[in-house]
């Protein structure tokens, strides 16, 4: 699982059957000295994720990649690469508490 910020949304056209009421998002990974900078920057190389949670532009998420983002749709067979698994509310990491 990994962190990042919530950058904006894709819309397919056409659509994908299997993704039909799911949101897409794009997301860009936040490194750790940018999370330890608290600047709000990421910093990763950005990519698209399904959203079931309705995170925010600007919302920090954690997510999952590769086989397991796939995991919450069993039995049924979704083409996604990456699932937004939760929406950040803090980190405490060794020295210090950041909100987000």
């Amino acid at each position: 699982m990994r962190l990042a910020i919530v950058r904006g949304s894709v819309t397919l056209s056409p659509a994908v059957p299997e993704l039909l009421g799911l949101t897409l998002v794009v997301l860009e990974p936040v490194t750790m000295a940018n999370l330890r900078a608290k600047n709000g920057l990421g910093g990763g190389k950005s990519l698209v994720a399904v959203d079931a949670l309705g995170a925010a532009k600007g919302q920090m998420v954690a997510f999952t990649e590769g086989s397991e983002a796939a995991n919450p749709f069993w039995p049924k067979r979704v083409p996604v690469d990456a699932y937004c698994t939760l929406i950040v509310d803090t980190i405490t990491t060794s020295s210090q508490t950041l909100a987000t």
